[in-house]
């Protein structure tokens, strides 16, 4: 399935202030996808709202850096993403905070397109993919393998 233009909303209950640049590069980011979203909606959360959504679909306490739900019937779904996660994993790792959004996005997506990282070999490719569409947009990639990340 081929999108000719993504319908794209972003609700931000928390992190405002990031959504010029994700609205920008998640555009340019779905027109690099093999088979890019028709429908998106992303949801920036705080830990609160994250934790209840995490324990309540995963069964697993605590937040996470992003949930995924697909559609059925279209290209697309919707992302969550926790920004409190964000901040702490970017200064964990050295990188900037909408860069860390912005990867927690495109990881969304690659889910939504059908990538899988439950398994080693899915894990790498689909890592591989996001530094692949990160440094095409001309951030450079975000995600490093390190011990207990992801």
């Amino acid at each position: 399935m081929v999108a000719s233009r993504l319908s794209l909303s972003i609700r931000a209950d928390i992190g405002r202030r990031f959504l010029p640049f994700l609205r920008k590069q998640i555009r340019a980011a779905n027109r690099l996808l093999e088979e890019p979203l028709a429908d998106l909606s992303i949801a920036l959360v705080n830990d609160g709202m994250m934790s209840a959504l995490h324990l309540n679909y995963m069964k697993i306490a605590g937040p996470t850096d992003v949930l995924t739900f697909p559609l059925d019937e279209v290209g697309g779904g919707e992302i969550v993403i926790c920004v409190p996660e964000a901040r702490r994993r970017a200064r964990e790792c050295g990188t900037r905070v909408a860069n860390e959004l912005l990867l927690y996005a495109i990881h969304g997506m690659l889910h939504l397109g059908g990538m899988d990282d439950r398994t080693q070999r899915g894990f790498e490719q689909m890592h591989r993919m996001e530094d692949r569409i990160l440094t095409q947009l001309g951030v450079g990639p975000v995600f490093t393998p390190r011990a207990g990340r992801r």
